[in-house]
């Protein structure tokens, strides 16, 4: 299968990521790609108190829509990233995976939430506006199942072990990483997330600047289950591609069974 990354820098106009996150589908689609990732946020990224604004019910999403109409009429898988989830009185960090038939096969609400202040940096606090989710989540494509994680789980190892345990063999990662921690510990967290379960990883990410004092560090990749990036997305609003292949996951698990040697009896 061919995945294909778009890296975006979105900004406060949803009518205009919607556009630009059109327009990156479209030349994907156009390489070749049956499934197409958009980063975290794609719909939006602005202040926090425009957030609640911002966010749509699943059922009655502009958002969701446009993706529903690209997937049908290109005959493709999309992730769209996240975008701001409203239910209830709630809002959710989600992620929704739309088939190409248009119906949605996978919504996850990102679990960890990034309540931190980074040293030298700025304190951030998501769960001001966001409530955290609670189940983790797998979808099948054909011979592949895609484990779903969003930005700041990628700090967590223990989702993505549990992801394989359940048979996850891909795992996603849409995200917008903050320059500061991107510079050190993006590909770094990246990398040992594949090599540490034997997978193969794509991460999508938000890059440049946006309002109000956002600076996403980009950097979207592709990385095997030997832990090697095959595909890098440089600065820039971006598209990148990849071929995923089972048998090369299959080969490495079977060379180096590190997985076979989990003591679940003890863990």
């Amino acid at each position: 299968m061919k995945i294909g990354l778009a890296q975006m820098n979105s900004q406060g106009s949803r009518e205009e990521n919607l556009l630009s996150a059109e327009t990156l589908i479209r030349t994907l689609a156009g390489s070749g790609a049956e499934l197409v990732m958009l980063p975290e946020h794609f719909s939006f990224i602005g202040p926090d108190s425009e957030k609640r604004n911002q966010a749509e019910p699943i059922d009655n999403s502009a958002s969701l829509e446009m993706i529903r109409t690209c997937a049908v009429e290109l005959r493709i898988y999309i992730h769209l990233g996240s975008f701001l989830e409203k239910e209830g009185d709630r809002v959710f960090n989600t992620a929704v995976v739309v088939g190409p038939s248009g119906e949605v096969i996978a919504r996850y609400r990102k679990i960890h939430l990034f309540d931190v202040e980074i040293p030298g940096g700025r304190k951030y606090l998501e769960s001001d506006t966001i409530s955290a989710g609670r189940e983790t989540v797998l979808f099948s494509a054909g011979n592949f199942v895609f484990g779903l994680a969003t930005c700041y789980d990628l700090r967590f190892p223990e989702l993505f072990r549990s992801l394989v345990a359940r048979g996850a063999n891909i795992l996603l990662l849409p995200a917008a990483f903050t320059e500061e921690t991107g510079r050190d510990h993006w590909e770094l967290l990246l990398r040992a997330r594949a090599v540490e379960n034997q997978c193969w990883v794509a991460a999508a990410g938000q890059w440049g600047t946006a309002p109000p004092n956002h600076a996403s560090y980009g950097r979207s990749m592709v990385i095997n289950p030997w832990g090697v990036v095959v595909a890098q997305a440089g600065d820039g609003v971006s598209t990148v591609t990849a071929d995923l292949d089972l048998d090369m996951l299959h080969t490495v698990r079977t060379a180096f069974p590190a997985l076979a040697h989990v003591r679940r009896d003890l863990f």
